[in-house]
């Protein structure tokens, strides 16, 4: 006999191929079949399947099909297939052909190590005495078969393999997996042994976790490689490089033990990375241009996607393989590329903000890579009762511009910029940059909470943000967390904020009154200003957004801007920098509001205090700052808050120093203000003269009129106007009036001319004063004309004066008390005045007429009759009569008078 070690001459073949092959053993099919793998040669490489000769393996069990149902393992399938693999996957052998079947089958010997045959490793004769293969004798035995059946009885003497009793041995293999996600959460994201099974292209695999043999396709995380040809596809083309990075995969991974990491899933597959000693398959494919990097799935790769990234821009330096073309792309971006550092002075919504640098300037900056909170059409329908604004009605998008603001406004904040995003058709250019506060990304910070997505960018997009990587790991984990964005429709919906707007509504603004007032300051945030003292303001404890006007000043008012953008009007002197000055101070700050009342139109009115360091106890009067800074002027409600003394003080050192409005203050005027204070503080004088009432302002206790003895001239005065006028008629439209413009106008009741001022000019609209008799009306602005030379010198022959010492009641009886003002103010030819107090320019005066031998005043009288509240003062010569007046308060109310008829019914009660 020959030695067993030694092949026997393989018969006469009638077969063209070689007798003997040399290759790689690419994957092993079953117990007693491989494949073979040759060198490339101009292409891919070539492959054999072989057979062993005279033996039989088990047979392994099939996933099943559209048609046919999964088979299961014979016994010991999976370990004869296992001796094969450990033995031969990835070597160099011979096979030595002894016959080709038939079918067309290759059988014979397969030889490892060694440099021949005749000093190397017979498979087979190894797998036999391991008792995994059966031999299968033919009709005539020869040396090569007997060798094979004395190793097999010699394994069934020993009981080895198939030749023992069998248990547990046959795999329980779940070819199916319905739910990916519960497999990823079964692992949770620790290594698991695994065995690739094949290859389908270079970035996808499938493979057998180990031990419970789950069957997954395992699409690489982070990468894709060109897909091949999908040979049910009769159109499908193979994109470039697809069957090298498959051949590059298959010749490292194939049939290897490897651990695998799930981290996330894609329809029916699980995404993960692969474990190997040799290296990370993804890196290698990425290092040779293999594979570019993808960013759905590169921010769950264990351990970070830098060295991906990294792998990549390797491959690209060199233009290897598929970036054989590659161009870097440009910003566009001229400015400075290094890091600085700037201080947050706006959150605009919840994606940019507006930082100031350095050297004073600011600049809007968007978060790179991120975009905003989408809202739906359920979205877009806003509150009831009010327009859809995308902050409070776009799910999430509070919160996220809440997460900026209590995080860094008002801080400074690194900044380094990315790129910039080019102008779009409905989009105006943006400069994006990666902001910091300390460590935190702010973007980051917005999408691990779900407040934000990442964007998607094209594969050959490089303007993304610096930390790109870091934005899609966050997201992965948001998602998977399924917090914010990623939640359930109906959590979205529980989270999008429901706001009432209380704007424009006298009656609900005057119901929602007591509850600002209620507890002393409402705590709120500035969210929009108009002008230096008229703010938007969200109050989250009632959940309400207010306009809010301060209370105590006048401030500049600025340009109206009226429908498509236009500029109506002129803006007032210093509104700008009042505008400015009140942004910078309080704008998205948390403030605390002083409400004291609402006017007409339904806008709130009070003082507000603002603390930028966060400490209430050196919180700053908004109201007194203007004041303090030129940018505002004393106004006569002042006098009722408690307030007053620091809000006059500040006004006065604004004078002093000549800041702003009060530049051109002289001397004079400084000189006629002391000599009033001087004169309040000495005993009260009377000294009434004679007018004649000619308008009473509405809403207010305020009324114009005449020195009695003026009129005469006034009337000679109008009279030579309008005679001047009809000797030169004036030309429609060829007088163009500004505010504060001196011209003469046709009053609507009688046609007739008169001398006017114009306040405002809205939309064509003009707004005059008669500056003669105090009545005021709106006219169309293009039929004012010029006023005649010689006639704009004449003083006004009316001024306003405010009933001193009475306060108007509750909203429900002010018609009322004006009614009563009216008829005793007009019911007589003319009234006694008496200027008490000055507050500002405006004159307070007691006013009474003579009824017989009495003299009745109506201030008092209005009190009395239960009409008007008591003002107080302070003043020690007016405390007499505020005496007076507080004890006709009393009977009144005593009395049930009007507004006492239901007991004690003040002005802020409901």
């Amino acid at each position: 006999m020959t030695d067993a070690s030694s092949p026997t001459v393989p018969p006469p073949t009638t077969s063209t191929t070689p007798a003997v092959r040399r290759g790689f053993v690419k994957s092993v099919l079953s117990g007693d079949a491989v494949i073979l793998q040759g060198k490339p040669e101009n292409g891919p490489p070539p492959e054999w399947t072989v057979y062993l000769s005279n033996v039989s393996a088990p047979r392994l069990g099939r996933r099943p099909t559209e048609t046919s149902p999964a088979t299961p393992d014979e016994a010991f399938a999976w370990q004869a297939r296992e001796y094969l693999r450990n033995k031969l996957v990835g070597q160099f052998v011979t096979f030595v052909r002894d016959f080709t079947a038939s079918s067309g089958r290759d059988h014979g010997r397969i030889y490892i190590g060694g440099t021949s045959p005749a000093d190397a490793e017979n498979v087979t004769e190894g797998a036999v005495s391991e008792g995994l293969l059966e031999v299968r004798q033919g009709k005539i035995a020869d040396e090569y078969t007997t060798k094979l059946l004395e190793l097999q009885e010699q394994a069934k003497a020993a009981s080895r393999g198939k030749w023992g009793s069998g248990a547990g041995t046959i795999r329980e293999v779940r070819w199916v997996i319905d739910n990916p996600r519960e497999l990823v959460d079964k692992y949770a994201q620790k290594p698991v042994d695994a065995i690739i099974e094949m290859v389908r292209d270079g970035s996808t695999v499938r493979a057998f976790l180990l031990p419970d043999f789950e069957y997954i396709t395992l699409q690489l995380s982070g990468v894709r490689a060109p897909a091949t040809r999908n040979p049910n596809a009769s159109d499908s083309r193979a994109e470039p490089f697809s069957e090298e990075a498959k051949f590059f995969v298959e010749s490292r991974l194939l049939q290897r033990d490897v651990q695998v990491i799930l981290e996330s899933t894609s329809n029916q597959n699980v995404v993960g990375s692969i474990i190997h000693p040799k290296g990370n398959i993804a890196e290698s494919l990425l290092r040779e241009g293999y594979a570019k990097c993808v960013d759905w799935s590169i921010g769950v790769v264990t351990g970070g996607a830098q060295k991906l990234r990294d792998a990549e821009r390797q491959a690209k330096e060199k233009r290897v393989r598929l970036w054989k073309s590659y161009q870097p792309s440009s910003s566009g971006y001229s400015g400075d590329r290094k890091a600085f550092t700037a201080k947050v002075t706006e959150i605009v919504l919840s994606d940019a903000v507006v930082v100031q640098k350095d050297d004073g300037s600011e600049l809007k900056l968007h978060l790179s890579s991120i975009r905003l909170p989408r809202e739906t059409g359920d979205d877009k329908a806003g509150g009831v009762g009010r327009q859809f604004r995308p902050l409070y009605d776009v799910p999430f998008m509070f919160q996220a511009r809440e997460f900026l603001r209590k995080r860094c406004l008002g801080k400074k904040v690194q900044v380094q910029i990315d790129y910039v995003q080019p102008k779009a058709e409905n989009y105006p250019e943006k400069t994006c940059a990666t902001i910091k506060i300390g460590d935190l990304n702010l973007a980051e910070g917005l999408v691990s909470r779900g407040f934000s997505k990442v964007v998607r960018h094209r594969a050959d997009d490089e303007n993304r943000s610096c930390e790109y990587d870091v934005l899609l790991a966050s997201e992965a984990a948001a998602e998977k967390s399924k917090k914010g964005l990623f939640a359930d429709k109906t959590a979205e919906k529980k989270d999008t904020l429901r706001i009432q707007e209380i704007t424009g509504d006298l009656a609900k603004a005057k119901q929602f009154l007591p509850y600002l007032q209620r507890g002393g300051k409402a705590e709120g945030v500035v969210e929009f200003l108009s002008g230096g003292s008229r703010l938007r303001i969200y109050i989250p404890k009632e959940t309400v957004l207010i306009t809010f006007l301060l209370g105590g000043i006048n401030c500049p008012k600025g340009a109206r801007v009226g429908p498509g953008g236009v500029t109506l009007g002129a803006a007032e002197p210093f509104a700008d920098e009042a505008a400015a000055f009140t942004r910078k101070l309080v704008l998205q700050h948390e403030v605390q509001l002083e409400v004291e009342s609402t006017d007409k139109n339904g806008n709130f009115v009070g003082y507000l205090f603002v603390s930028p360091d966060g400490n209430a106890s050196r919180a700053t009067n908004l109201s007194e700052a203007l004041l303090e800074n030129g940018l505002a002027t004393l106004h006569f409600t002042a006098e009722r808050s408690g307030h007053y003394n620091a809000l006059l003080a500040a006004e006065n050192r604004a004078k002093k120093a000549k800041k702003n409005i009060w530049a051109n203050y002289t001397e004079e005027q400084q000189q006629e203000e002391v000599e009033v204070q001087q004169a309040d503080t000495s005993e009260r004088k009377q000294n009434y003269r004679q007018v004649a009432v000619t308008d009473v302002a509405p809403g207010a206790l305020r009324f114009s009129a005449q020195n009695i003895e003026d009129g005469p001239k006034i009337e000679k005065m109008t009279a030579e106007m309008r005679q001047a006028i009809s000797e030169h008629p004036p030309l429609a439209g060829s007088f163009s009036a500004k505010r504060g413009d001196l011209c003469v106008a046709k009053f609507s009741q009688d046609g007739q001319w008169y001398r006017a001022k114009v306040e405002s000019i809205r939309a064509g609209q003009a707004e005059i004063v008669y500056i003669d008799y105090g009545n005021r009306e709106t006219v169309d602005a293009a039929k004012l004309a010029q006023i005649p030379a010689g006639f704009a010198s004449f003083p006004a022959g009316v001024k306003e004066y405010h009933l001193a010492l009475v306060k108007l009641p509750n909203e429900d009886y002010v018609q009322l008390t004006l009614d009563a003002l009216t008829q005793d103010l007009f019911g007589h030819s003319s009234v006694f005045i008496n200027t008490e107090y000055k507050v500002g320019t405006a004159d307070y005066v007691t006013v009474y007429y003579d009824s017989g031998n009495k003299k009745v005043d109506i201030g008092k009288s209005l009190i009395a009759e239960g009409l008007a509240l008591a003002d107080q003062r302070r003043e020690q010569r007016l405390q007499t009569i505020s005496a007076e007046y507080k004890s006709a308060e009393d009977t009144a109310r005593k009395s049930r008078k009007n507004i006492w008829e239901y007991g004690d019914f003040t002005g802020n009660d409901i």
